[in-house]
């Protein structure tokens, strides 16, 4: 679920927190791992990095630890973050010549309130058939609608963690919510 703070809070939190790790405070960096340890593990699920996740989140924070340096505040932390990723699962995806991307998206909002059994049941459907829809779409839609629905991403942030456009970004995400509802109301 998207962190609910402003991204201006969200970066001088951030950007504090460098500050207090450059200069040897090693609980402003568990700091920085614990905020975004977890959007960044969802991630790297949703672009189906399903061999060593752990692994590659642990391989991105050391990554960009050992380059804060160049952490120019451009974009919010987490987008770089998810940058970095990224290239980190591509570069997996190389390593180990895989052609086809299997994603689960595990972590799609419940939809609808469980008060009793019943409710459950119905809840647990419908995330069922959302995750099911989600699965269906490209790889590239898939990636844009966990950016933007699951993390919160902005589009001009979705643009520079996929390297593309912010209208591409835009038009990827329309034909994914698109395909999602068609999917759901068929």
């Amino acid at each position: 679920m998207p962190d609910h703070t402003s991204p201006s809070d969200d970066t001088a939190i951030d950007l504090a927190l460098i500050a207090r790790w450059t200069v040897g405070d090693q609980r402003a960096a568990s700091a920085l791992v614990e905020r975004h340890v977890g959007p960044l593990a969802r991630f790297i699920r949703s672009l189906g990095a399903h061999l060593a996740p752990e692994e590659l989140v642990q391989d991105t924070f050391v990554k960009a630890f050992g380059s804060l340096d160049t952490y120019r505040g451009e974009s919010s932390l987490r987008a770089w973050l998810f940058t970095i990723a990224r290239r980190l699962v591509l570069d997996q995806r190389r390593a180990t010549k895989r052609d086809r991307l299997h994603v689960a998206i595990e972590d799609v909002p419940e939809l609808v309130s469980a008060d009793d059994v019943l409710d459950g049941v119905v809840a647990d459907e419908s995330a069922g058939r959302v995750r099911a829809a989600v699965a269906r779409l490209s790889p590239t839609q898939r990636e844009v609608f966990t950016l933007r629905v699951i993390e919160g991403l902005s589009y001009r942030e979705i643009a520079t963690v996929a390297s593309t456009t912010e209208g591409a970004a835009r038009v990827h995400y329309h034909n994914a919510m698109r395909a999602v509802k068609e999917f759901l109301d068929a």
